[in-house]
């Protein structure tokens, strides 16, 4: 049975944007945040994050250094009942100064690539779906997907989302 789904951006969506986020001390939960992943899951849908990490290819930090912000991230989650079902990331870069994430990539935003490949994997009903992102290229890349996109200003996550559980049609940005 096909559910609806929400991808969230990470930085300036679920945590405040500080810049190249990787630190587990220095994560700061944007307002009503976890409340906002509980109420997706409440609401049956698919609770996915989608992230672009170019830090990685920048060299300013590992993935590893990912996997346990993410891990911690799903932990403090936990503690209020709620989850995030899959964290997708891209840590490639055009101008990556490791030659390894040094591409262009189907997976980086604005392409759809994340949302794609989390597609193949879930039972998801796009056209109840969205992504919830801070910038010009996550509703891009929600678009390329072909489902609809909202840019989020940084207040109240969980005020924000809401409202579109349930509809997930229209978009912005």
């Amino acid at each position: 049975m096909k559910r609806p789904a929400v991808f969230f951006d990470r930085d300036g969506v679920l945590n405040e944007d500080s810049g190249y986020v990787f630190e587990i001390h220095k994560l700061r939960w944007v307002s009503g945040a976890r409340e906002a992943v509980k109420a997706v899951n409440d609401a049956g849908y698919f609770a996915f994050v989608v992230t672009n990490q170019s830090g990685v290819g920048r060299g300013l930090y590992r993935e590893e250094h990912i996997h346990a912000l993410h891990r911690h991230m799903a932990e403090e989650l936990a503690r209020i009942g709620a989850r995030i079902d899959a964290f997708e990331y891209c840590p490639d870069h055009p101008e990556a100064v490791i030659a390894r994430y040094r591409r262009v990539s189907d997976r980086r935003k604005p392409a759809p690539g994340m949302i794609l490949d989390l597609l193949k994997r879930y039972p998801v009903d796009v056209g109840r779906s969205f992504l919830i992102g801070d910038k010009p290229s996550d509703i891009e890349a929600a678009r390329a997907a072909g489902m609809s996109g909202y840019l989020f200003s940084g207040q109240d996550l969980e005020r924000f989302v809401r409202p579109l559980l349930g509809g997930g049609k229209g978009g912005n940005g």
